[in-house]
Formats: structure tokens, C-alpha cells, sequence
């Protein structure tokens, strides 16, 4: 069984971390999200969850705002060809539906081969904001917090400043002629 909001809150607290979770009507989008949740101080995520060409699973954790070009993403990772999971894999390796994707998700044993990458400009920012493995409530936690519980399911994350990666391949291909 995937692991609910409520399994989740019980493990933050077993780690000792500070977390608050403001409940709203479901979210989908980042732009929904944006609308119901109002002011909220901190980092915002875009969650993508991919699978490449040779069966693995990606969980890309980006800041909203950033544009997350997955062929740029793909050839700074070495990654075999990243395309969108689908609804399917999703609810299997993270226990999650389609959008309430969320890294608290790392928290189900399913999710223990995912590769996890995780935006630089994002962890710019404290506190952070999360789903709680559901759509209709967001959870802040700090920054060091969420890298500590990152480290308690076992996902070291591989660090990637996305909104530079993109913009890089966006102006190689404007220099290139070609479309961004």
C-alpha cells in the first residue's frame, strides 16, 4: 500500500521536522495551484515524472516558474531519451495520481529506483512547498529539512540548475536558426 498524507506527516515528525500544511480545493496545475493557494512565502515545484528509453524512472523537482526542456534536461543528464510516465507507472512506483506528483512521494518503497533531480534555483528558496501525496493541500517544510528527509528514504539527488540547461539549449538553436 502507497503511503498516505498521513504516513507521511508521521515520518516528518519521527525525523523531527517542522512541517505545515494548508489544506485547498485540488490543484492540477501549477497554475491552479498558484490561484488557490494565494501568498505563500517560499519555493514552489513543478513536478514531472518521466521514464527513458530503457524503462527508468525520473522524478524532475523544478522551480514553477522555470520552462524544463527534457531533450536539453536528457543530454546534461545522459539520460536515454525522457518522455512522460505514464498515469499507469505513476500510481505504481509513486503511489501518486496524476497531479499530486510530489518528491514526498520518495517515500514509498516502490519509489526506491527512482533517480531524483532537483533544481538549483529551487533550493534557493526556504521554505519549500509541496503536495502531501495529494492534490488538495500543500505542506511547507524547510529547506534543510526537506534535505534531510530527502536523505532518510534514501534519494540522494543530482543537482541541476534547469532554468540554465534549457535557456542554454533555447539559444544554441536561436544561434543555430533553428526554433527554440
Amino acid at each position: 500500500m502507497p503511503a498516505t498524507d498521513l504516513d507521511l506527516f508521521a515520518r516528518l515528525d519521527a525525523l523531527s521536522i517542522a512541517h505545515r500544511t494548508i489544506a485547498h480545493d485540488a490543484a492540477h496545475t501549477v497554475e491552479e495551484a498558484q490561484v488557490l493557494r494565494g501568498q505563500l512565502p517560499g519555493g514552489h515545484a513543478k513536478n514531472l515524472f518521466l521514464k527513458d528509453r530503457k524503462g527508468g524512472f525520473w522524478l524532475v523537482v523544478a522551480q514553477e516558474e522555470v520552462r524544463v526542456d527534457l531533450t536539453a534536461l536528457e543530454k546534461h543528464l545522459g539520460a536515454p531519451r525522457l518522455s512522460f510516465a505514464s498515469a499507469q507507472a505513476m500510481v505504481e512506483v509513486l503511489g501518486v495520481t496524476p497531479g499530486s506528483v510530489t518528491p514526498f512521494s520518495l517515500i514509498n518503497e516502490s519509489a526506491k529506483a527512482v533517480r531524483l533531480v532537483l533544481d538549483e534555483g529551487l533550493m534557493g528558496f526556504d521554505p519549500l512547498h509541496f503536495h502531501p501525496l495529494r492534490n488538495d493541500r500543500t505542506t511547507v517544510i524547510g529547506r534543510d529539512d526537506f534535505r534531510r528527509f530527502l536523505g532518510a528514504v534514501g534519494h540522494a539527488p543530482v543537482m541541476v540548475d534547469v532554468a540554465t540547461v534549457s535557456a542554454a539549449r533555447a539559444a544554441a538553436k536561436a544561434t543555430a536558426g533553428g526554433p527554440a
